[in-house]
Protein backbone atom coordinates (compact mmCIF):
# COMPACT_ATOMS: atom_id res chain seq x y z
CA UNK A 1 0.00 0.00 0.00
CA UNK A 2 2.78 2.59 0.96
CA UNK A 3 4.61 1.97 -2.53
CA UNK A 4 1.09 2.51 -4.13
CA UNK A 5 0.67 5.59 -2.44
CA UNK A 6 4.55 6.59 -3.47
CA UNK A 7 4.24 5.99 -7.22
CA UNK A 8 0.76 6.94 -7.78
CA UNK A 9 -0.31 10.19 -5.54
CA UNK A 10 0.56 13.48 -6.44
CA UNK A 11 2.56 14.02 -3.08
CA UNK A 12 4.21 10.58 -3.31
CA UNK A 13 5.80 11.39 -6.61
CA UNK A 14 6.29 15.02 -5.21
CA UNK A 15 8.67 12.99 -1.99
CA UNK A 16 10.20 10.85 -4.54
CA UNK A 17 11.23 13.65 -6.75
CA UNK A 18 12.47 15.64 -3.28
CA UNK A 19 14.42 12.24 -2.29
CA UNK A 20 16.19 11.72 -5.65
CA UNK A 21 17.16 15.58 -5.72
CA UNK A 22 18.68 15.43 -2.26
CA UNK A 23 20.59 12.20 -3.19
CA UNK A 24 21.49 13.86 -6.28
CA UNK A 25 22.71 17.09 -4.58
CA UNK A 26 24.91 15.12 -2.27
CA UNK A 27 26.76 13.43 -4.25
CA UNK A 28 27.42 16.54 -6.00
CA UNK A 29 28.30 18.28 -2.78
CA UNK A 30 30.88 15.12 -2.10
CA UNK A 31 32.22 15.15 -5.58
CA UNK A 32 32.83 19.15 -5.58
CA UNK A 33 34.09 19.31 -1.98
CA UNK A 34 36.68 16.12 -3.14
CA UNK A 35 37.95 17.99 -6.41
CA UNK A 36 38.39 21.78 -4.48
CA UNK A 37 40.39 20.07 -1.26
CA UNK A 38 42.69 17.78 -3.93
CA UNK A 39 43.28 21.11 -5.78
CA UNK A 40 44.00 23.10 -2.55
CA UNK A 41 45.82 20.34 -1.40
CA UNK A 42 48.90 20.45 -4.24
CA UNK A 43 48.69 24.23 -3.97
CA UNK A 44 49.82 24.38 -0.64
CA UNK A 45 52.26 21.82 -1.02
CA UNK A 46 54.45 23.53 -3.80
Amino acid sequence: MAWDLLFTSDYGLFSLLVIVFVIGMAAWFAYFFSKNMRADEGRVHK
